[in-house]
This record gives structure tokens, sequence and C-alpha cells, in this order.
């Protein structure tokens, strides 16, 4: 048991050091190869805030793990809402103004709801997978097609003076693509054998394991970029960074898992999980999309101080349950 505890908190260190050392030396790497800033805001950023997600479901599912899988993604998609998104509005009032981040909120929304009717009977086959798979791989075709257009976006504005800002050499920049890829695999594993030892030893489900404190752990790259863009008033990529987490977690990282085995998923996942995963996407896409506004939505600090009450709830609750 102590040797799981130690696995679990080493790994959560590494897997946090790792992804944002991945995520830098991508961006870097792709700057320097002239991909346009609009597209690393978009599609790298986005991925790389999601491998520790993708690569902690991959061997949870390998290993027959599906709910650690699920619970990962799902409890991953909640807490950037709820939390981050909620604690980077309390520390400065998130603007939408980006177009991009704007098209990006109904498509979330109609991704969810996807996610939900493949999950409906309970089960995510492997054709479900490949359905999801699929989804993904559109999406990323019309972010590419979006990031490779001509024009202006704050987004894209706002990442090419954060990659300007935080200028990285070349070599150093693959260096850290490379040795961040490396440990995040390794910090994954050391992360998922701990949480399957102490799901075991606790009598714990490895959905509650999945849902709590892998998903928080998961998501900690983000909360960091996240609280950072905010304090320097770099609202898009705070929104941007949970965005693109949530459509990769949804689509690649259930899709991903699905592909490897079968998913069958526990009825809390239907009658708990899914329906806040939903109401938060569509509370945020209400938000965020700016219909009472008319010129870009605006997450404000009462706004980001009901979507951290709405999580620490949903904690209590699942804490609760399980030792109840």
């Amino acid at each position: 048991m102590a040797l799981a505890v130690i696995a679990v908190v080493a790994g959560l260190a590494l897997l946090v050091w790792s992804a944002e050392r991945f995520v830098e030396g991508a961006a870097a790497t792709a700057k320097h190869v002239n991909v346009p800033s609009l597209l690393i805001g978009m599609v790298i950023v986005g991925f790389g805030t999601s491998a520790p997600e993708i690569v902690v479901s991959a061997f949870a599912a390998a290993g027959g793990n599906p709910g650690l899988a699920l619970g990962n993604a799902f409890g991953s998609n909640i807490t950037n809402i709820a939390l981050i998104l909620g604690i980077t509005a309390l520390i400065s009032p998130i603007a939408v103004r980006s177009k991009v981040l704007r098209s990006e909120l109904p498509l979330l929304v109609g991704v969810t709801a996807l996610a939900a009717w493949l999950l409906r009977d309970g089960e995510l086959s492997t054709r479900d997978a490949v359905v999801l798979l699929v989804a993904f791989a559109a999406v990323m075709a019309w972010s590419i097609w979006r990031g490779l257009r001509k024009g202006e976006d704050s987004l894209g504005s706002t990442t090419d003076a954060d990659l300007v800002s935080h200028p990285m050499p070349l070599k150093r920049s693959v260096m850290w693509l490379i040795v961040g890829l490396l440990l995040l695999v390794v910090s994954s594993r050391a992360l998922v054998w701990g949480a399957v030892e102490i799901a075991q030893a606790a009598g714990l489900s490895d959905l509650f394991i999945g849902l709590t404190i892998v998903a928080l752990g998961t998501s900690l790259p983000e909360l960091a970029s996240s609280v950072i863009a905010a304090r320097k008033g770099e609202h898009e990529i705070a929104l941007g960074n949970v965005l693109g987490s949530n459509l990769f977690n949804t689509l690649a990282v259930v899709g991903i898992a699905g592909a490897i085995r079968p998913i069958t998923a526990d009825p809390e996942v239907l009658s708990r999980d899914l329906p806040v995963m939903a109401a938060l996407t569509l509370s945020l896409f209400v938000v965020g999309y700016g219909f009472r506004r008319g010129r870009g939505g605006r997450i404000n600090r009462f706004e980001g101080g009901l979507l951290v009450v709405a999580y620490l709830v949903y904690m209590t609750y699942l804490v609760a349950t399980a030792f109840g």
C-alpha cells in the first residue's frame, strides 16, 4: 500500500512536470518550423495538455481497468470546466473574444452529446470507439483548416505573443519534446499501477479513483497554464486550454481506450457523471458564447465562484457515496 501511494504521488508530480515540458517543446518546435500561431494554440497545445489523459487512459484500458480510463476522461472534463475555469475566472474574468473559441463552444456541446448517445446502453464497443476517433479526425481536420487560414484572431495573437516572450532554441525544444513524451509514459505507468493498487486495497472502484485523484492529477497542467494565463490577462489561452483538452478527452481519450478494449460503463456514469459533465458543458456554452451580450461571452467572478462550488459539491458527493 505504501509503495502504491508513493507511485501515485511521484507519478502525478512527474506527470505534471513532463506534460509542461512536452507542451513547451511541442509549441516551440512548431514555431521554429513556421506552423501558424493559431494552429499551435488550437491543436498542438490542446493535444499537449491532454497527453496525460491519453496515456493514462490507454494504459488503464490495456490493463483491464475501463472504469479508470472512463473516469479519468470524464472526471478531467468536469475538473477542467468547474475547477480550472472557475478558479481562472475568480482570478480574472474571462472575456471570450476569439471567433475560433466561440465556434468551439457549440462543437464541444455536440461532441459531449455524441459520447452520451454512444454510451446510452452502458457500453462503448469497438465500433463506438471508431465513431469517436473518426469524429476526432474530422475535428482535427477542421481545426487545421481554420488554423491555416489567413486572418487575425485573438487566440492566434495571444499565442504568438506568448511564444515570442519565451523563445526556445530548436535543439532545446526538440529535446524537451522527446524527454517530455518519454517521461509522460513512465509517469503514467506508475500512476495507473499505484491507483489500481490503492483502489483494490481500499475497496474503492476504479471509476472513483479515475474521477477524483487521477482526473485532478492529469488536469494539473491545464490548471497551471490557465492560472498563469489569467494572471497575464491571456484569457484566450486559458479558455482554449480547457476547450481543446475537453475535445481531446471526449473524442481521443475515450476513443483510444475503447479501441484498445471495449468499455462497460458503471451505472453511475450514466446517472451521475455524464449528466454533470453535460450540464457543465452546456452552462459553459451559454455564458461563453455571449447570447446576453451579443459581442462575445464573458465568465465573470460570480459565475466562476458558482463553478468552483459545483465542483466541490460534486466531489463531496463522490466521497460521501464511496465511503458512506
